[in-house]
């Protein structure tokens, strides 16, 4: 456990970081998996739209640490060529 003030700090930031990240990771995979459902119906416009927006979600979580960059480029890649191939 921490004894100095600042190490007492940090262990705080730390557990609300990770809160946060949870619950970004986790509203990340509910919109991936709405894509996924929108494939799987052959509803090309909707998830086209939808991958914008998770396009820039996961830049976001990708520039913050979140998720790390090639995690964020494999998935947008990967799901923009299933939309492609509708």
């Amino acid at each position: 456990m921490a004894n100095h003030k600042s190490a007492k700090k940090r262990a705080r930031q730390t557990i609300v970081r990770t809160e946060r990240n949870v619950e970004r990771k986790s509203m990340t995979k509910n919109v991936v998996k709405a894509i996924r459902t929108a494939i799987e119906a052959k509803d090309k416009e909707t998830a086209s739209g939808l991958l914008v927006k998770t396009q820039k979600l996961l830049a976001r979580l990708a520039k913050h640490g979140v998720i790390k960059h090639n995690t964020a480029a494999r998935k947008t890649s990967r799901l923009a060529s299933q939309i492609n191939n509708l």
